[in-house]
């Protein structure tokens, strides 16, 4: 029996402990492909080393030369006689049984539910290049959905001897990701650097602003009653509309110390274990486009409010969130999911309701209309279609998704409309909004 096993060597997409395979997996894989014979569903063709379109190069070659290591030498003809760019899953297991590849236990158990997706018994030979080049689609996905669901090895939680920080990202895993395969996956591929920094940047900016203005008005609770505080440059506010800038910045104002705490709070615990796992760019995405539907949101629905505070955004990782955790309850194995799930759910739902509280019917007399509430609304809206796009997507390629370009021109038309919106409705309709401060 031959082992797959992590050297250290460079390439090879991660580094993990020496891996033992046992028997029974790839016994299982070659035993599936047995009798099962004719065309495959679809042409999957062999890449040419000398295209000069191909993707990638380095990291289509430093695939290629993993990829013919697993082949021992022999000939791509000879695996492939008929030149369909496919393998055969027993052949393939068979490769497996007699060489020593460095590949990480993420990629190993891809590669068993790769081989046993597949209705004809065959393993695309592209897909075997990819995954080897750390290049993964939406077929590998298919792969884990349709593969078999006992995989070779025992779960994460099974792992002996991980230090602290290597629980912590072990956690991260659970929380954030359904699936055992790409949990170990993000758990052996996970570097600390970089760190999550935009959620902790955005939070400790939304902190110091806070800290600034209750110094400067010596006000800690209800700061929007306090007749200076609209005059801030960073609160969107109707009659500033051409300042376009204050459509984004608000987010830095918080209405006092409860919202800001709750915001902050829901940032750390949700905002940074989604960054750590999907990356900066797609959560700093999801969360100023919450942040922007928010504050338009606003001034098609609320014409006469402000808007202060980051809850647009904050509400949109949410609801990604936990619309992503009720469409994959079985496969999360968070503890107390259920119990967790109601308690964020009244946590958002008296945040909203206290922002409706204030707005219509406000404790204390104020100068002008206090902050709107739809905010909060438009970025739930957001988080569960582009959010949720987002979070069932992990280490695929939005642009090859058709739901992605649906959910962009959704977005972008709201956009538009928003934008002429804002440019001619308020002067057409004669809407009456409070002077600028």
């Amino acid at each position: 029996m031959g082992r797959v096993e992590d050297r250290g060597t460079a390439g090879a997409g991660g580094l993990g402990p020496r891996h033992q395979c046992p028997a029974s997996s790839w016994d299982q894989v070659g035993s599936q492909a047995t009798g099962r014979h004719g065309a495959p569903s679809q042409k999957c063709l062999k890449p040419e080393p000398d295209a000069p379109s191909q993707p990638g190069p380095a990291l289509w070659s430093r695939g290629l030369a993993h990829t013919q290591a697993l082949v021992g030498g022999s000939s791509l003809q000879h695996l492939d006689p008929e030149n369909t760019g496919f393998i055969g899953a027993d052949t393939f297991a068979g490769l497996v049984h007699s060489h020593e590849l460095p590949l990480d236990p993420a990629k190993l158990d891809m590669l068993v539910a790769l081989a046993q997706s597949n209705e004809q018994g065959q393993v695309c030979y592209q897909e075997l290049v990819d995954l080897i080049s750390s290049k993964r689609s939406s077929s590998f996905k298919r792969a884990i959905a349709n593969g078999q669901r006992a995989l070779p090895r025992d779960g994460l939680l099974d792992e002996p001897g991980l230090g602290v920080y290597k629980r912590f990202v072990r956690y991260v895993a659970y929380e954030i990701l359904p699936c055992e395969v790409d949990r170990r996956w993000y758990f052996y591929r996970h570097r600390s650097c970089p760190p999550p920094v935009f959620m902790a940047s955005v939070t400790l900016a939304q902190i110091i602003v806070f800290l600034c203005y209750g110094a400067r008005l010596n006000k800690w609770v209800l700061q929007t009653y306090h007749p200076e505080y609209m005059k801030s440059p960073l609160v969107y506010h109707p009659g500033h509309r051409a300042r376009a800038w204050r459509f984004l910045t608000y987010m830095f104002m918080h209405v006092g110390l409860e919202q800001l705490g709750f915001n902050a709070l829901l940032q750390l615990m949700i905002g940074v274990p989604l960054e750590m796992v999907h990356g900066l760019l797609r959560i700093s995405l999801l969360y100023l486009a919450g942040v922007l539907a928010g504050s338009l949101t606003v001034s098609i629905t609320d014409m006469r409010a402000p808007v202060v505070g980051g809850s647009g955004g904050v509400y949109a990782l949410c609801s990604a969130h936990l619309a992503n955790v009720v469409m994959n309850w079985a496969g999360m194995r968070c503890p107390y999911k259920l119990l967790r799930m109601v308690l964020a759910l009244v946590c958002m739902s008296s945040e909203v309701g206290r922002a409706v509280w204030l707005r219509f019917s406000p404790p204390l007399p104020a100068s002008g209309p206090q902050p709107s509430f739809m905010a909060h609304l438009a970025g739930a809206v957001v988080g569960v279609s582009m959010g949720l796009t987002i979070l069932r997507s992990y280490e695929e390629r939005l642009r090859d998704q058709c739901g992605w370009w649906v959910v962009l021109l959704a977005y972008g038309t709201f956009l538009l409309f928003a934008v002429f919106w804002n440019v001619f409705a308020y002067d057409l309709l004669g809407a009456h909004i409070p002077p600028p401060p």
